[in-house]
């Protein structure tokens, strides 16, 4: 008989638990009931500042967090539990219902703390915790923008540790000038050293970011529709809001009232097994103090949720102790602290490179005897954490400060092969050395599948770089070749034409390559001729190497047949288009079917019928579709500002000009653009690989969403942008992707194998580091006033026309195999040796 466990709280911590419970029991001897106060489900709160800009809730959902399909699982979400009876083994809630518990988790987290500061409940006060209070903090940030007389307005933040810096970064995006106010004498306090602070606060104030230190805040005062802030030193500030970012408390207020033992510093006591002092009832993640201490990352907080897990299947497992190391990005600025960070141990010998002129500062922390790595801390540049912070307690292998020495040619000072197989790689997930090597020898020859089968890299990422490193340390030869033919990338391949200006394949694989070619480097080779030039796509040698569809400018059906879709920019079509589609449709006797793009697609067109209907169609002013090929598919829109009430922009017209703009652009794969009037999403843009989605301000851009077997929301490239700015940041995603993608592969995997990933591709494309943005929109440039419909230019040309036959040998006979029959009152294909009519059943 199935047990009951309640989880209060339905965080990143309670989600995993959930998750590592339904894993292994699969006797589904548990029932589990999550308890959610936050009307969302579990959402990735680590990522909460990506949450600006687009203002999208479901763009932080941890995947899985409906657990659909799950009869186990039962989630109540925007429901409080106001208390708990532990003798009845009832948890009741703050409407009245009740959930019945065989055994109970508590995940409540932590709450931001307040400082008792006079004023502090004002209007205009903010905490940075939730999307609730993002919401509030952007209201009040556009309420001072639009009544300011062109000066900028001032948000304070109070606390300037990890997640004041991270709101400081927040209130800069959103418009204001930050003010961070910190009682210690630097900036994160807990993570670096003064030296390191030091250098931290000197770049970050170079951002224009105001810092004061050994600072406190005496009181806040409406002052008309701003607040006036007094710090310590009697100085007064006029802001427009202020948000507390000063730490954090373990919500231990449900285990303290139903008389479970605490800490004496908060949070409920628990031992390693994660029991309170209720064996039925357990507590992990922020709200629990195990052995005493309450750990505020998720690491810890997942290895928690493992141990109960374990634990209520009959398991021994016990919290392994935790990794307090940090590797993060703030305002631009890399900051890492590991293990001893501060040199607390008796005798700790501290070893320091420090560079203020080119903002890095990098010191280890090592035993007395200068043998054992005991910690450290990198401001400006931490590539080196990944494979410094497992050689903690590890002898140094080899000269220390050349470990965190600049060096001349970028590479890492230090290697993988150093580490042992017991050093933790990922530490959110404890992933070690020795479990990617297992998982290598067992076949796991990329990055994705090592994240697959070992969960490495799944969580914050940052050591998605060391699995790509173990790869290579372990001899696995990741291969670029993009066929037998030719021993270099698609992406190389690309640059070859280029510099060569050779405009065949069989002058490029006489060059280049070796054979007479294949299917795989012939279309691809195409694709490339293609997006190089403006030349047709079946004049001269380029005919012969193309796929069926683009040979035929049409996609080939199951029976032999095509299918025909006219090009209509935006989904925007007049009623006499629409007329024309359903006579060609009717008069040739074709299957029509609105598409999920916003299209009409007309099936069982036979060869010989295309050039018939292209001219139809072209007659009557549309033309080719681009259906068939690698290359721009469809730009669907909503209805836009024109019709829809909650519409902010034109997203139909966009949505027609991006998709005359791109129409005909070969690439590695199929594209798909997307461009919404509002955050409603209904033109679901963030599945596509370009999204475009309105805000008040102007556009948000997404790029790498994809649909298909692994889909992928698109992530946030740059907000509120002006018409020019956006189409010329498509203008370089898409030639980038373009020039440096492999064969097939979509802007979502090309976005995760990118070295520095979105960041990488942001200091790319809007920052232009690599000094191509120039080229890269010359490129677009000549597509865009070279494209001529390919349509048309079969229909104008005798020599291509003479191709669309059923038979070379006898060009008017019709193809005999080809047959239709019907299903449910649709015409379908029929193969040779099916039914010619299907049950209607």
């Amino acid at each position: 008989m199935s047990r009951t466990v309640a989880v209060i709280g339905h965080g990143m911590v309670g989600h995993r638990f959930v998750e590592a419970l339904r894993t292994r029991d699969v006797d589904a001897s548990w029932n589990v009931v999550v308890i959610g106060e936050e009307h969302e489900r579990a959402y990735d709160r680590v990522a909460l500042s990506s949450y600006i800009g687009g203002w999208e809730r479901n763009s932080l959902a941890l995947a899985g967090n409906d657990y659909n399909g799950d009869d186990s699982v039962r989630v109540l979400s925007g429901r409080r539990a106001a208390d708990i009876d532990r003798d009845a083994r009832t948890v009741h809630l703050d409407d009245g219902a009740t959930v019945d518990y065989d055994a109970l988790v508590l995940a409540t987290g932590s709450y931001a703390f307040v400082p008792p500061v006079p004023g502090h409940d004002a209007a205009h006060c903010h905490v940075y915790r939730t999307l609730d209070d993002l919401d509030a903090i952007r209201a009040d940030a556009e309420a001072a923008l639009a009544r300011s007389a062109g000066d900028q307005p001032v948000g304070i933040v109070i606390g300037g540790g990890l997640l004041g810096l991270e709101a400081a970064d927040a209130l800069r995006r959103l418009g204001l000038r930050p003010h961070v106010v910190e009682m210690n004498p630097r900036l994160m306090p807990q993570q670096v050293d003064p030296a390191g602070g030091e250098h931290l606060t000197r770049m970050i104030g170079a951002l224009g970011i105001d810092i004061s230190l050994e600072t406190g805040t005496s009181s806040i005062a409406p002052d008309g529709d701003d607040l006036a802030v007094t710090f310590s030193d009697e100085s007064t500030v006029t802001a427009a809001l202020v948000v507390f970012a000063a730490g954090v408390r373990p919500r231990d207020e449900l285990g303290r009232e139903s008389g479970l033992d605490t800490a004496e510093r908060g949070g409920v006591l628990t031992d390693t097994a994660c029991v309170t002092s209720d064996p039925a009832v357990y507590a992990i993640g922020e709200v629990a103090a195990i052995d005493g201490r309450c750990y505020g990352l998720v690491g810890p907080g997942y290895a928690s949720a493992e141990v109960v897990a374990d634990r209520l299947l009959g398991g021994d497992a016990c919290f392994p102790g935790a990794d307090m190391s940090t590797k993060l990005k703030l305002l631009g600025v890399d900051v890492a602290s590991f293990g001893d960070a501060h040199g607390q141990a008796p005798g700790a010998l501290n070893v320091v490179v420090s560079d203020p002129i080119n903002g890095t500062y990098a010191k280890l922390v090592l035993s007395d005897d200068a043998s054992t790595l005991l910690g450290g801390v990198l401001v400006g540049d931490a590539s080196s954490y990944g494979v410094l912070r497992p050689l903690v307690g590890s002898s140094i292998p080899g000269d220390p400060v050349a470990l965190i020495s600049p060096v001349s040619d970028g590479a890492p000072a230090l290697g993988v092969g150093a580490l042992g197989d017991d050093a933790q790689i990922c530490s959110c997930n404890d992933v070690s050395k020795g479990t990617l090597c297992t998982a290598i020898a067992d076949g796991a020859c990329d990055v994705a599948a090592l994240k697959k089968c070992t969960g490495a890299g799944t969580s914050c990422g940052s050591c998605v770089p060391l699995l790509s490193q173990i790869l290579a340390d372990s001899g696995v030869q990741q291969s670029k070749a993009l066929c037998e033919h030719f021993d270099v990338s698609r992406a190389e391949l690309f640059e070859l034409v280029q510099a060569s200006s050779i405009r065949t394949f069989s002058g490029l694989v006489e060059r280049f390559g070796s054979g007479t070619g294949c299917d795989i480097c012939k279309p691809t080779v195409a694709s490339i001729l293609a997006s190089t030039s403006s030349d047709h796509i079946l004049d001269g040698e380029q005919a012969s190497l193309q796929d069926s569809n683009d040979h035929f400018l049409a996609n080939i059906q199951r029976n032999g047949t095509y299918s025909v879709v006219p090009r209509v920019p935006g989904g925007d079509i007049t009623a006499e288009q629409l007329i024309l589609i359903g006579e060609i449709a009717r008069d040739f006797g074709l299957y029509t079917k609105i598409t999920g793009g916003q299209r009409i697609d007309m099936f069982g067109a036979t060869v010989d019928q295309l050039p018939d209907i292209w001219r139809r169609l072209v007659d009557g002013g549309m033309e080719s579709g681009q259906a068939y090929g690698k290359s721009l598919r469809t730009v669907k829109s909503c209805a836009g500002s024109d019709w829809c009430r909650y519409g902010q922009q034109d997203s139909v017209q966009l949505a027609i000009d991006l998709e005359l703009r791109y129409r005909g652009l070969r690439s590695p794969h199929k594209l798909k653009m997307g461009v919404s009037g509002c955050a409603r999403e209904c033109a679901e843009a963030r599945g596509k690989d370009v999204g475009v989605i309105a805000t008040e301000n102007g556009w948000n851009l997404y790029v790498g969403g994809n649909g298909g077997m692994t889909p992928r929301h698109a992530q946030l490239l740059a907000g509120d942008l002006d018409t020019q700015t956006l189409v010329s940041y498509i203008d370089r995603f898409l030639m980038y992707y373009i020039r440096t993608a492999d064969r097939l592969q979509r802007t979502a995997p090309w976005l995760e194998g990118l070295d520095g990933g979105l960041d990488r591709l942001r200091a790319v494309i809007v920052d232009d580091s690599l000094g191509l943005a120039a080229d890269f929109e010359a490129d677009m440039a000549r597509h865009v006033d070279g494209y001529e419909c390919e349509w048309k230019g079969v229909l104008d040309d005798p020599d291509k026309l003479s191709r669309f036959a059923s038979f070379v040998n006898a060009p008017n006979v019709p193809d005999p195999t080809v047959s239709f029959g019907e299903s449910h009152g649709r015409k379908v294909p029929v193969l040779l040796g099916e039914p010619t009519v299907r049950s209607n059943a």
